[in-house]
């Protein structure tokens, strides 16, 4: 009896896994999730980063959801198009990915940091919520339709790190906070660095215990890779000159996900290459590295703009597939594109995959012809058990949900 039990749960998952591979398909609608499955979206656009992470349990989290305020030439076109706000865009790509869900609903929300490109920008037409409590834009936007369970950043519950942050999209952020905690039941927590029990599986972990979310840092305390011990990177503030604090950027929070031998990495904004003149330890993506390890994925940090993927953070990733979410020219710059393509960094295939590559760039970074996919929604789905994985692009400039082209498979090192 047990042999036949184990030989179905065997069969099972390679037909699960035989269907993915063989759905996904240029132009044919994308599958849906199926369980078992790690499901990683870097939704494009054109307005900021977003990306929806659908767990193997079914569990999802939402990590940003951006909407820059204004559109100038350096910026990439809005994705599908203009008709509605990037917060709504996402909304609705939500929803077509948890299709398999009665009731779509983020069991959690990570907001890597305070900037609009990561959680919306607020001005005086921005629309309000139906409460009148908070403005309508990016996250927030999300969120009025959205159920969230939890929702972690790295500032909660006084926001006063490195400074009181008083900025008006921070100001409207905490506003939707307040209101969704005290009326919709939304939990909200700081999110802790080392811990490996604050995002977990939450539908059926006993079924995938090779599962696991790592947090690795925020405001400059960074996991030492030992049990749940970190370090403070950062020195006291009282320390150094006020223009030596710490920037949003560098507090951005970063984790690492992983699912049996497969790793993705995931670090916000964090900088890995201070600007001239400022101190050593502005680089956070080299303590970072060091106790993230090898990993098979990663987006790139600050979206591969100069001052990130330092060589030493490239070469300690060494990722087969490094994710780029585009809506500015500097993104990436010619240095960060020779830095992930060079075999002296660290030998190896490699490929790159953009959400939306501005032609400007395109121009101006050499070599840059050799980017594996240049538009479209971004989809990693990795087969049950991690021990391979697929790149999966999606039309973005309509909400066909088509696929365009399939990479892969890889296999989980």
């Amino acid at each position: 009896m047990m042999v036949r039990t184990v030989l179905s749960l065997f069969f099972s998952v390679v037909a699960v896994q035989l269907a993915a591979a063989a759905d996904d398909a240029a132009g044919r609608e994308i599958t849906p999730w199926q369980p078992g499955m790690l499901e990683i979206h870097q939704i494009s656009t054109g307005r900021g980063n977003s990306g929806l992470y659908i767990f193997p349990d079914g569990t999802t989290m939402l990590v940003d959801a951006g909407e820059h305020a204004r559109k100038t030439p350096k910026h990439t076109p809005d994705r599908p198009n203009g008709t509605r706000t990037a917060g709504e865009w996402i909304e609705r790509y939500i929803r077509h990915a948890l299709r398999h869900m009665d009731q779509p609903a983020l069991d959690y929300v990570l907001l890597t940091h305070f900037h609009a490109d990561h959680m919306g920008a607020v001005g005086p037409e921005t629309p309000m919520s139906a409460s009148g409590a908070y403005r309508l834009t990016g996250l927030t936007r999300v969120g009025e339709s959205l159920r969230i369970g939890t929702l972690l950043d790295r500032g909660w519950p006084d926001y006063n790190y490195p400074a009181p942050l008083e900025d008006a999209g921070t100001k409207n952020y905490r506003a939707f906070v307040k209101w969704q905690t005290e009326r919709n039941g939304m939990r909200v927590e700081r999110f802790v660095p080392g811990r490996k029990d604050q995002i977990v599986l939450r539908r059926n972990p006993k079924a995938y215990p090779e599962f696991e979310v790592r947090n690795i840092g925020a405001n400059g305390e960074i996991w030492t890779g030992v049990g749940t011990a970190t370090r403070r990177h950062f020195p006291p503030l009282d320390s150094v000159p006020r223009a030596d604090w710490p920037s949003e950027n560098m507090c951005s929070t970063s984790f690492r996900l992983s699912y049996g031998r497969f790793d993705f990495f995931n670090g916000g904004d964090i900088p890995g290459i201070p600007s001239e003149g400022f101190p050593q330890w502005h680089d956070v993506e080299t303590p970072v590295a060091k106790a993230v390890g090898p990993v098979e994925a990663a987006i790139l940090n600050h979206h591969g703009y100069i001052d990130s993927q330092n060589e030493f953070f490239v070469a300690t990733l060494r990722p087969r597939v490094w994710l780029l979410s585009v809506w500015d020219t500097g993104h990436p710059t010619t240095r960060v594109w020779q830095r992930l393509m060079s075999q002296r960094v660290y030998p190896g295939p490699r490929e790159v995959f953009a959400t939306d590559l501005h032609d400007a760039t395109r121009l101006v970074v050499t070599g840059i012809e050799k980017i594996a996919s240049a538009r479209g929604h971004i989809v990693i789905r990795v087969s049950p058990g991690g021990g391979e994985y697929r790149v999966v692009i999606v039309d973005d400039e309509s909400e066909s949900h088509r696929v365009t082209k399939v990479f892969g498979p890889y296999k989980s090192e």
